[in-house]
């Protein structure tokens, strides 16, 4: 039975079927359209409670939060290829660690400065300089991960980038890169490869 994904144009759930897409996995999609405020229709509380995406239905399950149905479709569709995780503990967690990053800490200042681009001026204040200090932050951390690597864990494409090459594309979107030559480089990679031009095509972005 074909894996269902709940996917929200435009948002993050084009990077669950990238990962899908890249792991060969078959999949179904049902896909749903912004409300004129950018927020998800009341049709998504029906595949889960929170009206949000990524949202999979896979073994007559609903799962849901990016990071854990990248860990659940890795360890069934990876095996011991490529793309599976690493066994070795310092390896492993570094995997790890780079899997939780984007929704555990990259996502939310990029997050803060797509909200204050639809604000009017003037922008509040404290929120404002909040997030540009945090956007500062984590581009300047990533633009440093890149350094002498293509990709997060070094030369070859490995399941973390799927979150870190959503907020690569992110900040490539709200037109944030400029001084960040190496993630720019990093985005363009990511949405180069030919899963990812699939899952795009398939979900509309």
């Amino acid at each position: 039975m074909a894996i269902k994904l709940h996917h929200l144009r435009v948002g993050r759930s084009v990077f669950t079927a990238f990962l899908m897409e890249e792991l060969g996995v078959p999949y179904e999609l049902e896909i749903y359209e912004r409300n004129e405020m950018g927020r998800a229709p009341p049709e998504l509380k029906k595949a889960h409670p929170l009206g949000k995406s990524p949202v999979i239905e896979i073994d007559g399950s609903v799962l849901s939060e990016s990071g854990a149905i990248a860990m659940v479709l890795t360890e069934r569709y990876a095996g011991d290829g490529p793309l599976a995780p690493p066994i070795d503990g310092a390896a492993r967690a570094e995997w790890m660690q780079w899997l939780h990053y984007p929704e555990g800490s990259g996502f939310l200042p990029l997050f803060l400065k797509l909200l204050l681009s639809r604000e009017q001026e003037p922008k509040p204040m404290l929120i404002s300089m909040f997030a540009e200090g945090e956007v500062q932050l984590h581009l300047g951390y990533l633009e440093k991960r890149f350094e002498g690597r293509d990709y997060v864990l070094g030369d070859h494409f490995t399941i973390p980038d799927v979150g870190v090459g959503y907020v690569a594309n992110m900040a490539k979107r709200l037109g944030l890169l400029g001084g960040y030559p190496k993630l720019a480089a990093y985005a363009e990679r990511i949405t180069s490869r030919e899963a990812f031009q699939r899952a795009a095509e398939k979900t509309g972005g």
